[in-house]
């Protein structure tokens, strides 16, 4: 039997920085809102003293159980998806403040270009310059409109950031001031200036000092333990909804979250969301709880996967073009981060030292920075050089040739400790008629509800952008003095390894209700209280990391949920172009 609770003002999916800015937002604003997260609760202490390589960098503990629920994955639509069934193959952040908990803090803005993507190509280069079975679109709201979002996130998030020389205008600059800079990042700096680009400091949620922000929550400065990625902060000196926006909306006395709590459906009567069904994974109980304002601001497999299994939204429809939940699949996977790696015989670098987001970056082959007229592939991306702060278990390059085992793994293995760099090139990826997701037909998890089935293949666009790259890379790591450069090698094909965590689209962004999902407040055009907030809404994917316009979306919504719960109706005026893709 299911236990109907009591009709709250917002009930929100998700409690990483989406649902976590969505929450804040709308309970300093008075509203009643719950908060419901799949994972188990956590609180800052519990990171305290934990920096154990094998727990987390190779057993993956913040990842979510794949056992009960994964996804399955195919190249072609042809084949059967099989089921992803290690950690190693889908990093899935749980747990309170989700995935946001366990990232890296590198922080961008993505580009003027990347939200009016399809204008600015053909304004530029002509509509051929886009290739035919290439789906990206303008996001419906442009970079201008975006700036005060970014700001309002960055300054929540204390980013500590030094200005791209040659970004995009915004309103005011990073609330606090960029990393120290370490040697090895001082050397990616000098040698880039010298080659005629443009480099700055990757901004960072990895704070440089302690900063308090304006919703009275204090990071305190980052001590550069180097456990940073896959691991919560144990300084609290991350940016993560855990110190930030979580004990903001804990605060109101307006705000619960409930651990533990599995969704299964969004509930609605006619075209009104009447709240979500959901099971306690502790004691299989199952509770409607009712609301105002459904909001979806999960990982974006589990928003898609619960207007899929709501019915909720037309299903997108690769045979027909139509259709639009599933559609426009897109991410950065193992292809968007290949570069080069240089070993140097001379020089030692203190690389056990580190940060997640401290590094050095450049952006003049990011976004349309540089002209593509010649080049087989539209947009870019930026590439970095990044001192994580190696591991002892997981960090143990050596040149290729090089035996995998023997007297001279050893010998190469013990003299390249600290001899190593490499730099990247962190790409975008466009959208294709062929990349989407839908609903597995054979799969189904401990509920007998269909898996998420993921149908993706890398495309032509994708490995000349990705050879550009390296070899880019490979350039600046032989002017940094690198004896030895290795060059990645372009995959063929998608390997199935979805351990990144930049997984986007599905529920996308725009401004016609026949190719969009949702309108630029996130809100659904078939359904006017349901929101759904997060990666799912990227079009595309930009040429740098995503969460800052997760972030600046959230704040978007937020303000736009208001707007829905004061006056109601839909917030953006309908546009309808056309019926297909």
């Amino acid at each position: 039997m299911v236990v109907k609770l009591d009709k709250v003002n917002v009930v929100v999916v998700g409690t990483g920085w989406a649902g976590g800015v969505v929450s804040a937002e709308l309970a300093k604003a008075g509203y009643k809102v719950v908060a419901l997260e799949r994972g188990k609760n956590v609180v800052r202490e519990d990171y305290i003293g934990v920096k154990d390589e094998l727990r987390y960098t190779n057993r993956y503990e913040m990842m979510q159980n794949l056992a009960p629920e994964t996804i399955t994955s195919r190249n072609y639509m042809d084949e059967n998806a099989l089921p992803v069934r290690t950690r190693h193959e889908m990093m899935a952040g749980t747990d309170l403040g989700g995935g946001s908990v366990h990232w890296a803090g590198a922080t961008y803005r993505w580009k003027a270009y990347d939200f009016e993507i399809r204008s600015k190509t053909i304004e530029r280069y002509g509509k051929d310059k886009i290739p035919k079975d290439m789906t990206i679109q303008d996001w419906g709201i442009t970079y201008d409109e975006m700036d005060k979002y970014y700001d309002k996130w960055e300054k929540t998030a204390g980013i500590s950031g030094e200005i791209d020389p040659i970004g995009d205008k915004r309103s005011s600059d990073y609330p606090t001031p960029p990393m120290k800079q370490s040697p090895t990042v001082k050397l990616f700096i000098e040698t880039t200036k010298k080659m005629g680009y443009h480099p700055y400091q990757v901004p960072s949620g990895n704070l440089s000092q302690t900063y308090t922000n304006p919703d009275g929550e204090t990071i305190n400065q980052c001590m550069f333990c180097s456990f940073c990625t896959q691991y919560g902060c144990d300084f609290g000196a991350k940016s993560d909804p855990l110190v930030t926006v979580i004990p903001t909306a804990m605060k109101t006395g307006n705000f619960v979250a409930r651990t533990g709590s599995y969704v299964k459906r969004v509930l609605y009567s006619g075209d009104k969301a009447t709240g979500v069904l959901y099971v306690d994974n502790m004691t299989g109980e199952e509770y409607e709880q009712p609301a105002d304002v459904v909001v979806l601001a999960a990982f974006t497999f589990t928003n898609n996967r619960l207007l899929l299994l709501s019915g909720i939204g037309k299903p997108y429809n690769p045979k027909t073009l139509t259709g639009v939940i599933g559609r426009n699949f897109n991410a950065q996977f193992n292809i968007t981060f290949l570069g080069a790696r240089g070993y140097f015989k001379d020089k030692k670098f203190n690389s056990y030292m580190g940060a997640g987001a401290l590094g050095g970056t450049l952006s003049d082959f990011a976004g349309d920075n540089f002209d593509h007229s010649k080049l087989n592939f539209i947009n870019g991306g930026g590439i970095e050089l990044r001192q994580y702060g190696n591991g002892a278990i997981s960090t143990n390059h050596v040149p290729k040739g090089t035996p995998n085992w023997g007297p001279e793994f050893k010998k190469n293995s013990l003299y390249y400790t600290n001899r190593t760099l490499v730099a990247w090139y962190t790409m975008a990826t466009m959208s294709y008629w062929h990349n989407f997701v839908d609903l597995d037909p054979t799969y189904t998890d401990r509920y007998d509800d269909p898996l998420l089935r993921i149908t993706y293949k890398y495309t032509d666009q994708d490995k000349e952008m990705a050879k550009f790259g390296i070899e880019k890379s490979s350039e600046i790591m032989k002017e940094m003095g690198a004896d030895i450069v290795d060059d990645d090698t372009v995959p063929e094909e998608f390997d199935h390894i979805y351990d990144g965590g930049h997984y986007a689209g599905g529920v996308i962004m725009g401004a016609d209700p026949t190719t969009s999902a949702v309108n630029n407040y996130l809100q659904m055009w078939d359904m006017e209280n349901l929101f759904v907030v997060g990666g799912s809404a990227f079009p595309q994917f930009a040429g740098h990391h995503p969460t800052a316009t997760i972030g600046a979306l959230g704040y978007r919504a937020a303000e736009g949920i208001e707007k829905y719960l004061k006056d109601g109706g839909l917030l953006v005026e309908q546009k309808r172009e056309s019926s297909k893709v």
